[in-house]
This record gives structure tokens, C-alpha cells and sequence, in this order.
């Protein structure tokens, strides 16, 4: 929220002011002017939070999904990647597959941050040359 509320924040006064001054009304100057030129900044944040919620999961270990079986749709439940590291970890009995899942969920995160830095850059581009 708070990434977004930046985005938003940090688009200059300039852009409304002149939306405005062509005869665009606010509704109009949000949708065309604003929203676009904070889409970087917005999508960045989303991604970033989401890389977040993969990494500090574990603390929700008795709130998240503990089930120790690969969910079969989208609306079954199973354990995060943290849940299952953790789980791992505790029993000491599976050392390679808590190191190879930790592989996974490091890989996870780099993976979201990555993506959120060339979707920005994208955007960014796009937006400057658009």
C-alpha cells in the first residue's frame, strides 16, 4: 500500500496540470495520466510484496496450510515453501531435500525481485517512448 501511495505521490504535478488545462476531467486525468506514468512504481511494489509473502511465511506456521501433499488445483490447500522448510528442518532427517528446498525458495524470491525490476524497466521504457 504504501509502495503505491509513493507511485502515485511521485508523479508529477505537472501531468495533472496539464491534463487538467486541456479540459480533462479528474476521472479522466487518474485513468490516462496518472495511473499509467505510477504503473512502474505499483507493479514493482506488488511483485516485491509478493516475493515477501514467499519468504517470511514460516511465521504463519500454525496459521498457513500445513498439509504435507502437492496441491491438485488452485482451491486446495497445501503448505507454503516456507512451511515446508521449516517442517523439514524440525525432523533432521531430510537434510539435502531442507537445503534443496531452501534452494527453491531463495530461487523464488530472486526470481519475483528480478521480475519486478525488468517489468519496471519495461514500463519505465515504455512510458518515456510512448
Amino acid at each position: 500500500m504504501k509502495t503505491t501511495q509513493e507511485a502515485l505521490s511521485q508523479v508529477p504535478m505537472s501531468y495533472r496540470e496539464g491534463s487538467f488545462g486541456l479540459g480533462a476531467g479528474k476521472l479522466r486525468t487518474i485513468t490516462k495520466i496518472v495511473l499509467p506514468a505510477a504503473f512502474p512504481g505499483i507493479l514493482s511494489g506488488a511483485i516485491l510484496a509478493s516475493g515477501r509473502i514467499f519468504g517470511e511465511s514460516a511465521a504463519l506456521i500454525f496459521t498457513a496450510g500445513t498439509l504435507a501433499q502437492a496441491a491438485g488445483s488452485l482451491n486446495d490447500s497445501a503448505r507454503t515453501m516456507a512451511v515446508h522448510l521449516y517442517a523439514l528442518s524440525q525432523e533432521g532427517l531430510y537434510i539435502n531435500e531442507t537445503y534443496a528446498s531452501a534452494a527453491v525458495l531463495i530461487a523464488m524470491v530472486l526470481l519475483m525481485n528480478g521480475l519486478a525490476a525488468w517489468l519496471a524497466h519495461k514500463t519505465q521504457e515504455r512510458s518515456n517512448h510512448g
